[in-house]
């Protein structure tokens, strides 16, 4: 134990790893269970939802994002990131769950039945917490998949889209050809960005959301935005970036870079944890489908991290319904526990 740890006394039946929607669907489920629950986050609550572009719009309807019984009422037949927050919010405050902010899981210590967290504060401060039970629900949009290009080191390259404000008549370069690299594009263009689009693929992938894929073609199309097809970038400067492309290399003048490639689960944490990979399984974490559990007695997964690299498996929808398949475990295991 850190001597200058702040250590609470009591140890919670249940500590779950990610505020975002399934991590708080599994709060609730485990808190319903009749399970002491507290929920820690090392950003905000639903901080990858926050993260998204500001106007951001999701596939699907209202109803398929709901968790613990709770209606969300949206006037819009897809709703949008602001009233997904709000929606989550309300939830959290409805269920009254224990959820602690910025603190960042640094490792995990002890076994099935008295383990410790370890973490640290927005401050650096160290922070341990005891739960007999861990449910990691870490989601995979804080760690952007690397190009490992010259040059992606630079201030100027951007793996997160936000707003289009700050590149009115800049020259802005987005990497990628799906969904983010899409809604980046056509926001950018449409607020005045000069932008330029580059995707190894022939195409825009086929995935894009039905009513953004024959806009972002369309402007491709009519010369609006410059796209470079079955391309890559070579190298980012200072004010230009280097493109290889079918025709050759092309230097092209440029002021951002939007590297929109994808992002992936934190694997490392998880083998941190004890939590083995399955390499011949997209890196998927062994797992019991029917409880959740790991291989390591006592840590569940939820969420998207269950399916290791595809990360195109598992979303809100589906992945709030892994909290009652935990709950259900939890009730055999920590009775069995309290009767040891």
């Amino acid at each position: 134990m850190s001597m200058d740890a702040r250590v609470e006394n009591r140890i919670y039946d249940v500590l779950v790893i990610g505020a975002g929607p399934t991590g708080l669907a599994c709060a609730i489920d485990a808190q319903r269970a009749g399970f002491s629950v507290v929920v820690v986050d090392k950003g905000c609550l639903c901080n990858s939802l926050f993260h998204y572009p500001a106007h951001m719009t999701f596939f699907t309807t209202p109803e398929l994002l709901e968790i613990g019984d709770m209606p969300f009422a949206s006037p819009n037949q897809k709703p949008n990131r602001n009233e997904a927050l709000e929606y989550y919010r309300k939830v959290a405050e409805h269920y009254r769950l224990d959820v602690r902010q910025y603190l960042t899981v640094e490792r995990v210590s002890g076994a099935d039945g008295e383990f410790t967290v370890h973490m640290s504060d927005k401050f650096g401060r160290a922070v341990e917490v005891r739960a007999r039970k861990l449910i990691v629900s870490t989601g995979y949009y804080d760690l952007p998949n690397y190009m490992g290009i010259e040059g992606e080191e630079l201030s100027k390259v951007k793996h997160y889209y936000h707003e289009p404000h700050p590149f009115f008549g800049l020259n802005v370069l987005v990497i990628g050809g799906k969904n983010s690299a899409a809604i980046a594009a056509l926001d950018l263009w449409r607020h005045g960005a000069k932008v330029t689009l580059v995707h190894r693929g022939a195409e825009m992938h086929r995935h894009v959301k039905y009513w953004i894929l024959p806009d972002i073609n369309n402007r491709v199309k009519n010369g609006e935005i410059t796209a470079y097809f079955s391309s890559s970038v070579k190298k980012i400067g200072e004010d230009e970036v280097v493109l290889s492309t079918p025709d050759g290399e092309v230097t092209i003048a440029n002021d951002f870079v939007f590297a929109l490639t994808g992002y992936h689960p934190d694997f490392e944490f998880i083998e941190r944890l004890g939590v083995k990979l399955d390499e011949a399984n997209a890196r998927c974490p062994v797992c019991d489908p029917a409880t959740h559990e790991s291989n390591v007695p006592g840590i569940y997964l939820a969420g998207v991290i269950v399916a290791g690299e595809r990360t195109n498996e598992v979303f809100i929808e589906n992945g709030r319904f892994h909290g009652k398949l935990i709950a259900d475990s939890l009730r055999a295991s920590l009775s069995t526990l309290a009767k040891g």
